[in-house]
C-alpha cells in the first residue's frame, strides 16, 4: 500500500496537485448539479447538446484548454466554474503538503477538499447539506488526530462544543431579534470542523471566520451597496476558510 506521507518531497506536491484536480472535477459537478436536483452519478454530458462526454473530455483543464472552453459537437461553452475549481483543489492540495509535508499535510489537504464543496454551496446556494457536514464529522473524528495532534477527546468536544455554541448564538439572536440570524447549517458546519481540530482551535477558527466577515461588509458597503443590512451572509464560507488557514498557523500560535 502507497504510504503517501513517505513520498519525496516533490513528487508528494505533485501527486496532491494532480489528487486535487481530478476531485475538483467531481467538485465542481457536485456544486452544478445538486442544488437544481440533477444526480451526480452517471456519465457526464454536455449541457448544451446533451451528448456524453467521453474521456478525453474529462480531463480537468486540459481538455477545456484543448477544445477551448467549447464543447466538440456544439459549440456551447463550457462553464469556467469547472477550471476554477478543479484548480482550487489542486492549489488546496499543493499547499498542504508542501507546507505541512507528511501524513499531517495529507490530511490537511483532504480538510481543504471537503470543505471545498460545501464552502461553494454556501456562496452560491447559503445552503450547507447536512451530508456533507456529517462527511466532513465523520472524517476528523476518524482520521484527524496526526494532523494537529488533538486527541480523539479533543476532537469529541470540540464538536459539542462547536456546534453548541453556535446553535446557542443563532438561538439568542432569535429571541432577541425575532428573525434567523444564522442558517441552520452554520453550527452543524462548525460542529464538524471542530471533529477535525479540536476544541482548543475554534476561538481562532471563529476570530477569523468573523474577521472575514466584517471585510466582506465594509468592501460590500464601499462598492455601494446600501441593502448590506438585509443581505445574507454566506458565513458558512468564512467559516471554512477560517478553518483550513488555522490550521498552519496553530502550531505556531501553540508552540507545539
Amino acid at each position: 500500500m502507497l504510504d503517501l506521507g513517505a513520498l519525496p518531497y516533490g513528487a508528494g506536491v505533485l501527486l496532491a496537485a494532480l489528487i486535487g484536480l481530478i476531485l475538483g472535477s467531481f467538485i465542481a459537478t457536485l456544486v452544478l448539479r445538486w442544488p437544481a436536483g440533477r444526480s451526480v452519478r452517471g456519465r457526464s454530458c454536455c449541457d448544451g447538446c446533451g451528448r456524453v462526454l467521453g474521456l478525453r473530455d474529462l480531463i480537468p483543464v486540459l481538455s477545456a484548454a484543448v477544445q477551448r472552453g467549447r464543447c466538440r459537437c456544439c459549440g456551447s461553452p463550457i462553464d469556467p466554474f469547472h477550471s476554477r475549481v478543479e484548480w482550487t483543489a489542486a492549489a488546496l492540495g499543493a499547499t498542504a503538503v508542501a507546507l505541512m509535508p507528511g501524513v499531517a499535510g495529507w490530511l490537511w489537504a483532504l480538510f481543504g477538499w471537503l470543505l471545498l464543496p460545501l464552502a461553494l454551496l454556501d456562496a452560491r446556494h447559503f445552503w450547507l447539506p447536512d451530508r456533507l457536514n456529517l462527511l466532513l464529522a465523520l472524517a476528523g473524528l476518524l482520521l484527524a488526530g496526526p494532523m494537529l495532534g488533538m486527541s480523539l477527546l479533543d476532537r469529541w468536544i470540540g464538536a459539542v462544543v462547536g456546534g453548541a455554541a453556535l446553535a446557542a448564538i443563532a438561538w439568542v439572536y432569535r429571541r432577541q431579534r425575532g428573525g434567523d440570524g444564522m442558517g441552520g447549517g452554520d453550527p452543524k458546519l462548525v460542529a464538524a470542523v471542530g471533529a477535525w481540530t479540536g476544541w482548543q482551535v475554534l476561538p481562532l477558527i471563529l476570530l477569523l471566520a468573523s474577521l472575514g466577515g466584517i471585510i466582506w461588509a465594509l468592501v460590500t458597503q464601499r462598492k455601494g451597496d446600501r441593502s448590506l443590512g438585509q443581505r445574507r451572509v454566506p458565513f458558512g464560507v468564512f467559516a471554512c476558510s477560517a478553518a483550513w488557514v488555522a490550521v498552519p498557523f496553530w502550531p505556531l500560535l501553540s508552540g507545539r
